[in-house]
Formats: C-alpha cells, structure tokens, sequence
C-alpha cells in the first residue's frame, strides 16, 4: 500500500495510491489507522509533499563497498551514523537549490526507512515489525564542503539537501531491487540492495540501541556507487524498484 502525504489548497492530509488517485484517509494513518474519508481526489490535481517530517533525519555513511571506495574512505565494521536536520527535507517535484558556498554539489540516492512506533534496543529479529515502510531519499551533498570542512554536518545540512518520496511503500521487502538515479535521464547509479554491508534489520537494531526512534523518523540507509554533480537546469530521477521515482530539479 503506498501512502502519500498531499495537499490540494488545504491543510496537509493523508491519502492512499490507488492508480491515478488518492482515497483520502480521516488522518495520520500512525494515529488513527486507515480509515478513509470517502473522497477520492486526482493525483495529477494535488502537490506531492515529503511523506513524513520526521523528529530525525538519521543516516547510515559508506553501506556500499563501491561508494566508499569512490570517495575514498573503508567501510566500517559497524553502521556509521549521521543526520541531517529535517529542515533539508522537499518533497517530490521540489526544487534542489545549489548554494553559493559550494561548487560541488552532488546526489546520493537511497533507500528509506519510515519508523512506524517507538523502537529502543530492538533486536534485529524484532526490527521489522518497528518499519512503517519505504521510501526514496536524495541525500544530496556538498562534497567540496565534506572534505573541507573535515566533518559532515555541514554539507549534507542546506535547505533542500533531503528530497523524500514520492510516497510511502508499506508492503516493501527489500531484497534485491534496484537502486538508480538519473540526471537528465542518463543512468548515475544502479545497484542493488543486497549489495549493502549493513542490511536493514542490523541498521534498524543499531539505532535503536544508540538512540530512541519515534514514528516518522527515517533511516537513510545509505548511497550505491555512482555519486554525480548536478547542476542548475538537471532534473534529478531517484528510483527504487517496487515503490517509484523521486524526481527533483535543480536551481
């Protein structure tokens, strides 16, 4: 079931995919469940928001072999955390904005894990059952910035740097889908999940004994290979088979 978060001229509101529509629910489908309203509404006729704001944007650093070695660092033994304030987030069809400090800003697409209930020190064959379900991320990144600066916090923190969407796959099992970005429809990125170090139920029991997850929070789980400048005038495409594109230009 995808679960899209949407506006039509009014307030934010909840509603289920069902082929060029959205059932509209009652409310925030973590508090009040699935019931719907009985309105029906175009998908082509509202604004496609981020699908959650959450209290953290949490993610995981260098979970593919490949990408580390592209910017030049190992893997970890454990997960490598870091954040980016949930001010970065957009939503499908917003526009990255290129900030004046860097001159190399670059994409990252990855898959997303929505937290669906309070989750500290789960185990990992508990994890799961804490996963709302999935999404798409951009961790878009001002590299020059990242190296610079000698820590992360910067770069991956302007506004616009955390695009997120199109929606929420509640039935989503990752195994062996694909992960691939596109910048001007030229394939960037494409690779699978298992590919990853560090799979999603270890991710997800890592945090948790770290910190305490609340419903919203998301996990980015971290960048394939193929890493890209983008510039002003690219529209960027982040796809992960079985839940859609995430696409975003850039000014």
């Amino acid at each position: 079931m995808k679960i899209a978060r949407f506006s039509n001229g009014a307030e934010p509101r909840f509603g289920i995919v069902d082929g060029p529509e959205l059932v509209v629910l009652k409310g925030h489908p973590l508090a009040v469940g699935y019931d719907t309203t009985g309105e029906r509404i175009p998908l082509k006729d509202v604004k496609l928001l981020a699908p959650t704001i959450p209290s953290k944007v949490i993610c995981i650093g260098k979970n593919f072999a490949d990408h580390a070695a592209e910017i030049g660092e190992e893997v970890t033994e454990e997960p490598l955390i870091f954040f980016k304030p949930s001010s970065a987030i957009i939503g499908h069809g917003e526009a990255i904005v290129i900030p004046p400090q860097s001159s190399q800003v670059e994409l990252e697409a990855e898959l997303t894990l929505v937290i669906g209930k309070l989750a500290k020190n789960v185990s990992e064959a508990e994890a799961l059952d804490y996963v709302w379900g999935y999404t798409i991320a951009n961790d878009v990144t001002a590299r020059d910035l990242q190296f610079n600066d000698g820590q992360w916090a910067r770069s991956k923190a302007f506004d616009t740097f955390c695009p997120l969407g199109p929606w929420i796959e509640t039935e989503f099992l990752p195994d062996e889908q694909v992960i691939e970005s596109r910048i001007n429809g030229e394939v960037r990125q494409n690779v699978a999940i298992s590919k990853m170090t560090h799979n999603i139920p270890g991710i997800v029991s890592y945090v948790s004994k770290n910190m305490t997850l609340l419903p919203g929070d998301i996990i980015l789980t971290g960048s394939p290979a193929g890493i890209s400048v983008i510039s002003s005038g690219d529209l960027i495409e982040c796809e992960v088979e079985g839940i859609g594109i995430l696409a975003n230009s850039v000014i």
